[in-house]
């Protein structure tokens, strides 16, 4: 796990600009607190930068950017191979020498007998770079999910990458200007749908997506994506097998380390699977990490550490109240790369984490997206029924427009604008209603203050994703690409990476998916994720038992004492909107730090 970035330029000038490959590298190194190293090309078109988190083969052999042993290809790598080792195996038995102990060797060598074509191959997570000297090429890749991020800008046929924005903002290469329609969106869902940024002219590189650099232009190519295939697999019992057997498999590969492997342990389905799995296949005495809150519903410390006794675990907690959560976000917002309305709770558990010794650890997320564990898999479907019940009834204009002049929640007013869209709502579009945080109009309104703009452009938000028409598994894909991929994968990249700590994720993986993905959604996505609960059925039945609760601190409560208060208080003051719920004034706040911090615009709306 590292940082990366790199600078190709298309008619080049004799040198790479070696002080703004250095500023993107140094604004990467709290991702590799182990070692940072440079490249650049013969001749002189490429610059490559690494800064290393060690995992696999701790000697200087690891350090990056790595080239070829005949000098053709040169990487650099952001992630883990899981199954490196069997395409190791392969490749030697092929007769190809290897000289580290790395992934990224494998990777390295795979590239340069199969070019593209070795995505298809690698089981992890990873985003990285490989410049062909022969050819006079770079190439681009990300992971399936997008568990690795991957930005880049082309300009003018030059193309720069990193792996946060801050490392593009440093490059010095783009231009500080809001993308409009991207803080539109972002207040319209509390995160930037990929591909776009906040940044005009920046660009991340999508999920399962690949890009090729030849003399200043650039192809991208999707390789991967979400689906659902048709099953014969209708009996639960055997449904069931398949899950454990993919998990357990899922399991063993995401412990592949040469420093210890930790968990973030919440009182949950997920990570309490995550622990019985490990337990499973005879891991014991694991390093389990839960943050506890001063608020009795929120707080999971008390589950989570008998779970933890229970399979004998190292069980080691942080306990936060207003006042220390104050302190601590403080140092959270340093560490946001992009705005967001999650992430501390990451942070925080990052931070404990890392601060007992830990370079690696595994968190359960991907499970409720997998297994169907959302309110949104009923919601969903019922909201898109109810606007079609209505616009049967010829009453969802006078519904909708009712609602988003009177209602008195941003629920409600976010209901009125689907009921007032024209028939009929699609399940995209009623998931959109489910998980916004404003409507669409409020996200401009808003937009246009927050830019000192007198108005702003905005279109409905699209994905290049292939979504299911309708039914629970068009739910599952919308959380896996949305939700997930924009908002939980990213934060937990950024906000552990923050602390220089390899997060994990066992049930965001490609094969695991695969697998399960062949069970029918009526067994795969059973109400309280029983087909994860019955493929582990070592979860305790304090556990499974309890009804479902997500990873949330008491932000309402926090923001209405002192230590919060006046910070959140002077955007409250102007807000347009009725009844700011706290989400709603965390993401204006988010928003209008980050503008202010980068100096990216004036904001008068303080």
């Amino acid at each position: 796990m590292c940082g990366i970035a790199g600078i190709v330029e298309s008619n080049p000038s004799g040198t790479i600009r070696t002080d703004q490959l250095q500023a993107m590298l140094d604004a990467l190194r709290h991702r590799g607190p182990d070692g940072s190293s440079s490249w650049q090309s013969p001749c002189h078109t490429a610059a490559f930068a690494h800064a290393r988190l060690a995992i696999l083969d701790l000697s200087p052999a690891g350090i990056q950017p790595m080239s070829s042993p005949d000098g053709r290809f040169t990487i650099t790598f952001n992630g883990e191979i899981f199954n490196f080792g069997a395409l190791r195996q392969e490749l030697e038995d092929s007769g190809v020498p290897f000289s580290t102990g790395t992934d990224t060797e494998v990777v390295l060598q795979l590239y340069a007998r199969q070019g593209a074509a070795c995505l298809q191959s690698l089981r992890g997570m990873f985003a990285f770079a490989i410049w062909d000297h022969q050819e006079e090429t770079c190439f681009l890749a990300r992971d399936p999910f997008g568990i690795k991020p991957l930005y880049y800008a082309d300009q003018n046929g030059n193309i720069v990458f990193a792996s946060e924005l801050r490392s593009m903002i440093a490059s010095g290469f783009v231009p500080l200007r809001p993308d409009e329609e991207s803080v539109c969106l972002f207040l319209q869902s509390g995160s930037v749908p990929e591909p776009r940024t906040l940044l005009e002219g920046v660009s991340m590189l999508e999920a399962g997506c690949h890009l090729t650099w030849r003399a200043g232009h650039t192809t991208i190519t999707r390789w991967w994506e979400v689906g659902f295939p048709v099953s014969n697999c209708s009996d639960l019992a055997e449904s069931v097998q398949l899950a454990r057997l993919a998990l357990l498999d899922s399991i063993e590969h995401h412990f592949v380390s040469d420093v210890p492997v930790g968990l973030f342990l919440s009182g949950g389905i997920d990570s309490t699977a995550l622990l019985a799995l490990a337990n499973a296949t005879g891991r014991d005495r694991l390093q389990t990490f839960s943050i506890g809150v001063d608020d009795s519903v929120a707080d999971e410390t008390g589950p989570a550490a008998r779970t933890a006794k229970h399979f004998g675990a190292i069980h080691h907690e942080m306990h936060l109240s207003a006042e220390t959560g104050a302190e601590l976000f403080a140092k959270f917002l340093d560490s946001v790369d992009q705005p967001t309305i999650d992430g501390f709770n990451t942070y925080c558990v990052a931070s404990l984490a890392r601060h007992h010794g830990m370079k690696v650890v595994l968190s359960g997320l991907g499970g409720d997206e997998v297994f169907g564990g959302y309110p949104s898999f009923r919601q969903v479907p019922r909201l898109q029924r109810l606007h079609k019940t209505l616009a049967f009834a010829k009453l969802n204009g006078l519904a909708g427009r009712s609602l988003q002049l009177h209602g008195r929640s941003s629920r409600l007013r976010r209901l009125g604008s689907l009921l007032t869209s024209p028939a009929p709502a699609t399940i995209a579009d009623a998931y959109s209603s489910f998980r916004s945080i404003r409507t669409h109009e409020e996200a401009k309104a808003l937009a246009s203050l927050v830019l000192n703009r007198p108005q702003v452009s905005m279109k409905q938000s699209s994905s290049s994703w292939s979504i299911p028409q309708d039914g629970p598994d068009a739910v599952s894909a919308l959380e896996l690409t949305h939700y997930m991929r924009n908002q939980l994968l990213r934060d937990s990249d950024v906000m552990s990476m923050a602390h220089g700590l390899e997060l994990r994720v066992p049930l965001v993986d490609k094969t695991l998916f695969e697998s399960v993905a062949k069970v029918p959604a009526s067994l795969r996505l059973r109400m309280g994720k029983m087909l994860l609960v019955d493929a582990v059925p070592e979860i305790p039945p304090w556990i499974k038992n309890q009804p479902k609760r997500g990873f949330l601190f008491p932000y309402q409560k926090w923001l209405a004492t002192p230590e919060w208060k006046q910070q959140f208080d002077s955007l409250t003051k102007s807000f347009p909107m009725k009844h700011p719920t706290w989400y709603e004034r965390w993401s204006l706040f988010m928003l209008v730090h980050w503008l202010e911090k980068h100096r990216i615009t004036p904001s008068t709306f303080r």
